[in-house]
């Protein structure tokens, strides 16, 4: 029973719905701070999960090659695409959420979240982990945080970061369920190389929250399928 996924996937759809049922009464003040803070965090987990680094060779290369992909296949442009078609489905349902108008500030704001919640290190870990020892205890406390996190960009972006629970589950419930298989082809520096990439999108992240830098972030997500394949072609090669 994957309780982890179905946990934290609730605990977005609970914080995104109060954050913006109550969106009008939540000191603007707090609103703009926290984003900040959330874009520290992000940098702060970033730079952990960067700090695991086997090999820096191919991590280089899966970012670089993995970037290249997102940007030929136009994966950000994908998410964007996939964001305007549920939002006005979520908006007549939730009685026309004015404030979720899908302008270029939001949609910057909607992809840096949908990344921070679905490509964690932490989430991805702990699907791996409670799908191979049955352990759910590194999902549940990752789910307080983003049932606030939810809460307080939902103040700005609407009751549109429910959906975030749809994307979200579906990659820990993959994990999941293939644990048994993925982590038996896996060596230690695999997945310290996959972390480390998992780091830098984390990085990214960060100053694209905080308003700093505007990375393609979604189009940097193809480098975390291709993180331990590379890694461990190039410790056959140069070991």
């Amino acid at each position: 029973m994957p309780i982890g996924p179905i946990i934290n996937g609730l605990a977005i759809i609970l914080g995104g719905f109060l954050g913006a049922f109550f969106q009008n009464k939540i000191p603007n003040r707090l609103c703009k701070v926290m984003p900040l803070t959330f874009g520290v965090a992000s940098m702060g987990m970033g730079v952990n999960s960067i700090i695991k680094i086997d090999s820096l060779p191919p991590v280089i290369l899966s970012l670089l090659i993995g970037s290249a992909i997102g940007e030929i296949i136009k994966l950000e442009k994908g998410i964007e695409w996939c964001v305007n078609k549920i939002r006005t489905p979520t908006e007549w349902f939730f009685f026309k959420d004015r404030s979720s108008n899908v302008n270029e500030d939001v949609m910057e704001k909607f992809i840096a979240i949908v990344v921070l919640f679905c490509t964690s290190g932490t989430g991805i870990f702990g699907a791996l982990n409670e799908g191979i020892t049955g352990e759910a205890s590194l999902l549940i406390s990752k789910a307080f945080l983003d049932l606030f996190t939810a809460a307080i960009f939902a103040t700005t972006l609407g009751y549109l970061v429910m959906t975030i629970a749809i994307p979200q589950f579906l990659v820990m419930i993959t994990l999941f369920f293939s644990a048994g298989t993925i982590l038996p082809l896996t060596e230690p520096y695999m997945i310290n190389d996959f972390s480390a990439v998992g780091g830098l999108i984390m990085l990214a992240t960060g100053f694209r929250i905080s308003g700093i830098k505007s990375f393609p972030i979604g189009n940097m997500l193809p480098a975390l399928i291709i993180a331990m394949p590379i890694s461990k072609l190039f410790a056959i090669l140069f070991s």
